[in-house]
């Protein structure tokens, strides 16, 4: 039976990717629970398995002791049980040795013929369980290093929001809020989404994939653009507003490469992909500078500026003219939300009229670095697609109503 039981989890193991010495391991386990659930003995037993021949042998293996041996008053009662375990009195010995005496090493296998039909389907109802959980444990070994990388699915079944999405061996979920909003999925769809986490529990490897995450924008770029795969091209920085627009910094060390332009693409080809996979946000490509003003400008472009001014504290205050203070901020305040994101500052914009008729106390004021005051993403990385996951972005306002430079 035990034989049998070894074959037949050989080829389970081989169905799941499963190296042979989980099956070995496993067996050995199970073989001595059932061993000393027949003999109703917490002692000491080992399981020998020759994987050539298949053949399998039980012992109990103890030292005959007069009294248990001192044992180190710092280890736990469950380490001082399975010390215990390695030894047995004399008088419990003479019931399977009537000669044994203290100081003798104790060897008898174990028939296994004997365990019964039910310690036998226990030992292989274990077995079973702990092949599952070495799959599962795989699972999760392998998804854990691709945190950060993409991955295609199937729609397995939308639930109260969730999108649960078939990977194969396992499967994934995405939350509502690492959704897209206006994007709607059916059973059986393709979908692509972006890892952003791993864990595990008792109903085996949790996926977390989104959708959201401006890092799935970075790798979209890094699958589109030979030059960011290549490294030629480098992303700097990303913020988005999920499905309605997004902002993308880029920089190249070779003179010859215009980075914006490797992103756009020939008519636009590249970067109309990532739209439409995005569901037509809107992206706004911009050349990366170490130049906080010039960084500035081209983040808020094609705002005409006129006067930048760093105050320090993570706050830089700027004067756009009159008519484009509206296309600076943007609906809802998302065009300047979005640039503080991607500059890693936080934008204070005025009008030029506004400001030239401020108060000088509240001019002076305004210009004054503020003490103790933690500006939220201020002094934290920018999510880049090398970064770490960073915190996800929430949907927050529509688009404004011009084209920046490298928009599409």
């Amino acid at each position: 039976m035990a034989a049998e039981i070894f074959e037949s989890l050989n080829l389970i193991a081989k169905s799941k990717n499963l190296g042979p010495e989980v099956v070995v391991n496993t067996l050995q386990q199970s073989l001595i629970n059932a061993a000393k659930k027949y003999l109703n003995l917490a002692k000491n037993i080992e399981a020998e398995i020759d994987k050539d021949s298949g053949e399998i042998h039980v012992f109990l293996r103890v030292n005959v002791v007069d009294d248990y041996p001192d044992v180190d008053p710092a280890l736990t009662p469950e380490e001082v049980a399975a010390y215990d375990e390695k030894y047995m009195l004399v008088g419990e010995a003479e019931e399977y040795n009537s000669e044994a005496t203290e100081g003798d090493y104790l060897e008898m296998e174990i028939p296994i013929e004997n365990f019964g039909r039910a310690a036998i389907q226990s030992a292989k109802q274990i077995l079973l369980q702990k092949v599952r959980d070495a799959e599962r444990d795989k699972i999760f070994e392998d998804y854990q290093h691709r945190i950060g990388t993409l991955v295609s699915g199937t729609v397995q079944q939308v639930d109260r929001g969730n999108i649960l999405v078939n990977l194969g061996k396992t499967e994934g979920i995405i939350p509502l809020k690492e959704q897209i909003r206006k994007e709607r999925y059916r059973q059986g769809d393709t979908i692509r989404a972006y890892i952003a986490n791993v864990s595990t529990n008792t109903k085996g490897p949790q996926i977390l994939l989104s959708r959201t995450h401006p890092d799935f924008l970075a790798k979209l770029f890094e699958l589109e653009v030979p030059e960011i795969y290549d490294a030629i091209v480098t992303i700097k920085a990303v913020s988005r507003d999920p499905g309605y627009r997004a902002k993308i910094a880029v920089t190249t060390k070779d003179d010859r490469i215009d980075p914006v332009g490797a992103c756009v693409g020939m008519k636009g080809n590249r970067v109309q992909a990532i739209v439409r996979e995005l569901s037509n946000e809107r992206i706004d490509i911009i050349h990366w500078s170490d130049d906080m003003h010039t960084y500035i400008r081209r983040g808020l472009s094609p705002a005409n500026i006129k006067q930048i001014t760093d105050i320090g504290d993570g706050r830089v205050v700027v004067i756009v003219g009159d008519e484009d203070l509206s296309q600076a901020i943007g609906r809802g305040g998302q065009n300047v939300r979005l640039a503080s994101k991607l500059i890693g500052k936080e934008l204070d914009i005025y009008g030029q009229t506004e400001f030239g008729n401020m108060p000088p106390e509240e001019k002076e004021l305004l210009l004054k670095p503020r003490e103790g005051v933690k500006i939220p993403g201020v002094g934290e990385p920018v999510p880049t697609a090398v970064a770490a996951p960073s915190k996800f972005s929430e949907l927050e306002s529509l688009f404004a109503k011009k084209k920046p430079e490298g928009e599409v």
